[in-house]
């Protein structure tokens, strides 16, 4: 029963981080590693109103996340900041990122990021500093599925990397 709760009260959480108010700035990357497929496939999730402000503040003031605008131009902007924000290093080496698209899921963004040709991992190291330019605040939540196991971190602006040895 205790278990039950736990897990119940662990949802609650999650769900909770991705409500139309928020008062904190967080973004969660789920990265997992298909040895199959050699690939390494990246979702990233972040607030809407959240990203839009920031896209207006580098990019274009009249920029909307929303499924009826300019889709090009956006996915444009979207990939040219996740890839200045998000690098990561496979067995020591800088990783070629490949972003494959978006889609709005309530008000949440999801970006789909890719590394492909990794043949195997022995060291996975990345530095997310998304949205970090606009709050201080920021936390980005990275949870990684590599090599059958599953790790997570919590990176702020002055701890904005994560590294995992196998």
């Amino acid at each position: 029963m205790k278990i039950f709760k736990s897990i119940l009260v662990l949802a609650l959480v999650v769900s909770l981080a991705f409500t139309s108010a928020h008062k904190y700035y967080v973004s969660i990357t789920k990265i997992e590693y298909v040895k199959e497929q050699q690939s390494v496939q990246i979702i990233t999730r972040i607030f809407i109103d959240d990203f839009e402000r920031l896209l207006k503040e580098r990019f274009d003031d009249k920029i909307v996340l929303d499924v009826n605008t300019d889709e090009t131009q956006i996915d444009s902007y979207i990939k040219k900041y996740l890839l200045s924000r998000i690098k990561i290093d496979i067995n020591g080496e800088q990783s070629v990122i490949k972003f494959i698209g978006k889609e709005y899921d309530g008000d949440v963004v999801q970006c789909y990021l890719e590394i492909e040709k990794v043949v195997s991992i022995k060291s996975f190291s990345i530095k997310n500093s998304v949205l970090y330019d606009l709050f201080s605040d920021q936390k980005n939540i990275v949870r990684t599925h590599i090599n059958g196991k599953d790790k997570s971190f919590i990176l702020i602006p002055e701890n904005d990397k994560g590294m995992l040895n196998f």
